[in-house]
């Protein structure tokens, strides 16, 4: 555990030095990963990490520096130094620590933490059982990898106006990456579960059986015609559409300017049947928080409502040079200032399947994976290597691959449909989502 009265003396010390306000937030992980190569352990590995962030401000100056070293030595030599770089910094008119009324005061539980802590004979098991049940199936002939790991994350944050709380969290996954090869063609996929608690964690021989069939399925690929066809992205592809959004939505490219949503609050963005949000006071949530990085307590908030952008994210610093509100979305490690982050940030789900997507699309792809990140921040124009499945008569029918999708994200907002299979395995989650038409480049 992070000691707390060594983040008290950085205050005190600080705050006696010369600092007008500061702030320290102190963090602590703990992980463990055990993989599995043809059923036998290869590697065990333990890590263990530790640093204490810093902030202090001398009027509108500013400066942020972290050590791992809490003897009390280092923590003078860490505030002499951020007293130093405070006074040679340039003025920031919009920096500064949240105000007593506006910190968080009561601190639900998230059930956010499992006490159990994995020995590395149990996940070396979750791992094979895994890698065991991908190679049985018909068609796979090697394997890159099983692998299940643990870990656990510990954050503190303190501040001089009198904020002083904690928030824990675990993670366990087990995953799978496999070979398959049918005469010339080779092919890799792979498959995984993760969730706060181990009890949530998909049944490990059902992902080793999933990464499998996924693997077979892609052998053989062909090559398509160029033109233009609905596209179809499952639901591992579809989160990379919302982490685009969360990047549009960033207070900082807001007020820099250079989003292309910039000019788009209170606009419909997407179609009126769509709902996207964010929420930190999910149970369980991969991104859950119930204070954010400056000690701002959070909420649920409708970021697209009927396909209206109902907000931006942000923190302090960015809401003051806006002229708003902080929406409590800053997040805080070591040595940097506060940043902006989503938290449990989700497309919720239609009322149709992912084979309804595709009967309804007639023909098109099926985009089950994405090469590169030809995406533009501020034009939205989107281009992107792909590979999938082409859709014939509602049908998925063969593997396609060598293929370039591109179209505007605006765009292809306005004409998305989601499907009902979302699972909430990360922060940013979303169902397979169906985009009307894009420009598809193939032979």
């Amino acid at each position: 555990m992070i000691m707390k009265k060594e983040l008290e003396y950085l205050i005190e010390k600080a705050k006696s030095s010369g600092a007008e306000a500061c702030d320290v937030v102190g963090s602590r992980s703990s992980s463990l990963s055990v993989t599995t190569h043809k059923e036998k352990r290869e590697k065990v590995e333990r890590s263990e990490s530790l640093d204490v962030g810093l902030r202090v401000l001398i009027g509108k100056r500013q400066a942020s520096v972290s050590t791992s070293d809490l003897s009390h030595v280092s923590l003078d030599q860490l505030v002499e130094r951020a007293l130093s770089m405070a006074k040679i910094m340039p003025e920031d008119p919009f920096c500064g620590l949240a105000s007593k009324d506006q910190l968080a005061i009561h601190v639900p539980d998230l059930s956010t933490y499992d006490f159990h802590e994995p020995t590395p004979d149990e996940l070396g098991e979750m791992a094979r059982i895994a890698e065991s049940a991908a190679l049985a199936v018909k068609g796979v002939t090697n394997s890159e990898r099983g692998e299940a790991s643990w870990g656990t994350f510990e954050t503190y944050l303190l501040t001089s106006e009198g904020f002083e709380n904690k928030k824990t969290r675990s993670s366990f996954g087990v995953s799978t990456a496999v070979i398959a090869q049918k005469g010339e063609s080779m092919e890799v996929d792979y498959d995984y579960s993760s969730a706060v608690f181990v009890s949530d964690l998909k049944n490990p021989a059902d992902v080793g059986k999933s990464a499998g069939e996924k693997t077979v399925a892609r052998l053989n690929p062909r090559k398509i015609k160029t033109g233009e066809y609905p596209v179809i992205f499952d639901r591992r592809m579809a989160s990379t559409l919302l982490s685009h959004l969360a990047q549009g939505i960033n207070g900082v490219s807001i007020a820099n300017g250079t989003s292309f949503l910039k000019d788009k609050l209170g606009s419909q963005v997407f179609g009126s049947s769509i709902q996207i949000v964010d929420d930190p006071l999910r149970l369980k949530g991969f991104g859950s928080r119930a204070f954010d990085g400056e000690g701002l307590p959070t909420q649920r908030r409708a970021i697209i409502e009927n396909g209206v952008l109902q907000t931006w994210f942000l923190n302090l610093r960015t809401a003051r040079q806006l002229g708003l509100a902080s929406t409590g979305h800053a997040v805080r490690s070591g040595a940097n200032p506060p940043a902006i982050a989503a938290s449990n940030f989700y497309l919720e789900p239609g009322l149709l399947s992912p084979e309804a997507l595709y009967k309804e699309a007639g023909s098109g792809i099926l985009v089950t994976s994405i090469m590169g990140m030809g995406f533009n921040d501020t034009t939205g124009d989107y281009s992107v290597g792909a590979s999938g499945f082409w859709i014939e008569n509602g049908e998925l029918t063969y593997p396609v691959s060598e293929i370039t999708i591109a179209s505007n994200i605006l765009e292809m907002f306005k004409t998305l449909t989601p499907a009902n299979d979302v699972v909430f395995e990360s922060s940013i989650v979303s169902p397979t989502v169906r985009i009307e038409k894009m420009m598809v480049a193939g032979a």
